[in-house]
């Protein structure tokens, strides 16, 4: 089984390679595609379907831990704010999409929603995640997440 079918299987044992790290309510996971660069991604400690299904503690946890990758998401790039989405639509688990939003993009598009981007960003390859293009910013983002009072 590849770890792209259980993503948040794969985190918890150490498999799935898109893992930046473990956070006291999560795992903060590197976007497949990074045509923002530093979109994150954030998975619970254990399979649920909705926020809702987590304990208030969880989610608790969940919701801080979102915060945090975004502030070292704006630390890391040239960001000039943050876009936070768990819909839960299409992958039927609960998991948190962290996406920086920039200056350099397009007027109509900075006040949009990223999904209103053409479908064709989430499987360009141009844009998939490769170490030598996106491996120092993903480092970048790890290193403030150890040590997030820099």
């Amino acid at each position: 089984m590849s770890w792209r079918n259980n993503r948040i299987k794969a985190a918890i044992e150490g498999k799935n390679p898109m893992l930046i790290k473990e956070l006291s309510g999560s795992y903060v996971v590197f976007g497949d595609v990074q045509f923002l660069p530093g979109y994150c991604v954030l998975l619970p400690k254990r399979e649920v379907f909705s926020l809702n299904d987590l304990t208030m503690e969880e989610r608790s946890a969940f919701l801080v831990d979102m915060s945090v990758v975004g502030d070292a998401i704006l630390a890391s790039t040239d960001a000039i704010r943050m876009n936070y989405d768990i819909l839960g639509n299409t992958d039927a688990y609960l998991h948190a999409h962290v996406f920086p939003r920039y200056d350099w993009e397009e007027e109509q598009r900075k006040k949009m929603p990223v999904w209103l981007y053409d479908p064709s960003n989430w499987s360009n390859v141009e844009t998939a995640y490769a170490e030598e293009k996106h491996g120092e910013l993903r480092q970048k983002i790890a290193d403030y997440l150890l040590n997030p009072s820099k």
